[in-house]
């Protein structure tokens, strides 16, 4: 069989394109990822260069893995805290973010407490959880970050995050270095995204306490490939058996960016007005 010419030299100039266009791609990334604002996406002298160049503020973002109901994924808290953080780094303009600290403690193991009942939950003692926060935080301290903000994406953990930060600051008086705990961040969506979604015709019961309305509209809007909504129906009906405290059914990406906007306002707010207090 004799080859065409004009095809073969066409699917050659084609396969150069997709080639091109894959280098091109790559090439983007890692421009990207050098101006990110995730530490784990830096080299370590990227990560020098950012200190050198005025990013003294480090945030350290905890989430959890968890059970949300037949419709969200496990790791809904430290997507959440990932991209929130993000947000919050980069309308601070001077700060990086640390790798998320996913493993908190989220009920007693054996025999299994609150979400430890259902399978996936990865619970860790409170004393260990709160010296990982410790360690993280004395590490950056250590290179060269002046200001180490720690929030968390569940109330549960949330004195322990305080404890933390005041100890660090006893230890660290009469030093540059300061540690904030950011209660704002939790508090925001306890409180003003509550409201918000009041004020949008949503009743409690609708926006819940766990993977109903308030919960999944947050993961919807930052992380939408997360949650499956077709499986609504199936949370609401059969509620609490699931591990569901609410109806997540009225929920969408922008009920959810109602809260994403609030959190990080609030956030970037009281962080400022922390890091601006006297030392």
């Amino acid at each position: 069989m004799r080859r065409n010419p004009t095809r073969t030299r066409r699917a050659f100039v084609g396969l150069l394109a997709l080639l091109a266009a894959a280098l091109l791609g790559a090439g983007a990334a890692c421009a990207n990822d050098a101006d990110s604002v995730q530490v784990e996406d830096l080299t370590w002298t990227e990560l020098r260069d950012a200190l050198a160049a005025g990013r003294s503020t480090l945030i350290i973002p905890v989430g959890g893995v968890e059970q949300n109901g037949p419709h969200m994924a496990l790791g809904k808290h430290n997507l959440r805290a990932h991209a929130l953080a993000a947000r919050i780094a980069a309308r601070l303009g001077n700060a990086l973010v640390a790798p998320v600290v996913g493993y908190v403690p989220e009920g007693r193991i054996s025999p299994p407490t609150e979400h430890m009942r259902f399978p996936g939950t990865i619970s860790v003692p409170e004393d260990a959880f709160k010296a990982v926060i410790d360690a993280t935080a004395r590490s950056y301290r250590q290179h060269g970050f002046r200001d180490i903000v720690i929030v968390g994406d569940s109330g549960n953990y949330q004195a322990a995050l305080k404890a933390v930060a005041d100890r660090l600051n006893r230890d660290w008086a009469g030093s540059p270095a300061r540690a904030h705990y950011v209660g704002a961040y939790y508090d925001t969506v306890q409180g003003a995204y509550v409201k918000a979604l009041h004020d949008r015709g949503l009743s409690d019961a609708q926006i819940g306490t766990h993977a109903a309305v308030a919960d999944t509209s947050l993961l919807m809007a930052l992380v939408p490939g997360a949650v499956r909504p077709e499986r609504f129906d199936l949370a609401a009906r059969e509620g609490r058996a699931l591990g569901v405290q609410g109806d997540p059914r009225a929920a969408s990406a922008a009920l959810g960016q109602l809260g994403v906007d609030l959190i990080v306002t609030r956030s970037v707010d009281a962080i400022r007005a922390a890091v601006a207090a006297p030392r």
